[in-house]
């Protein structure tokens, strides 16, 4: 998994309810988060909390965009159910989360399974991830992740 002083390969991406840009060279401050699916309570929950802090990640200078590996159908209809003003980016074929390493192994009630790890990276204009999370607890994150990114 990416981590802090990681430099972002050149992943250009278009985020349903976004602009498209390029995740190595975002221009300025991004907060990547990754969440697991759609329509699920915890997802739903990080997603609704960003969003109701766009504002003041942008007071901060920040852009925040989620992804998971839902299809850009199933965001549409996700965005619109809970009036999610956060972009989102659609990462059927993987590229996104195999590059920061959010995809792996994961444990539930003794079974073995591959999914998306709940991650959220702060990345600098220049490309450079400059806070990291490698295992998220959805209560409190958002405000946590704000509270980092003023203080860069």
């Amino acid at each position: 998994m990416m981590g802090v002083g990681d430099k972002v390969p050149s992943l250009k991406v278009e985020p349903v309810g976004g602009e498209p840009l390029d995740l190595g060279a975002p221009g300025r401050t991004t907060v990547l988060f990754f969440y697991p699916k759609d329509m699920t309570p915890g997802c739903t929950t990080e997603s609704i909390d960003f969003t109701g802090l766009k504002g003041e990640f942008e007071k901060a200078g920040a852009q925040v965009i989620g992804v998971s590996r839902d299809s850009e159908a199933r965001h549409e209809k996700f965005i619109a159910k809970h009036d999610l003003t956060v972009p989102l980016i659609s990462d059927e074929d993987g590229a996104v989360s195999d590059a920061f390493g959010t995809w792996g192994l994961k444990k539930f009630m003794g079974r073995e399974f591959m999914g998306m790890i709940r991650s959220t990276f702060v990345i600098g204009a220049d490309g450079t991830i400059k806070a990291a999370w490698p295992k998220v607890r959805v209560k409190n994150h958002a405000a946590e992740v704000l509270e980092a990114v003023k203080g860069l």
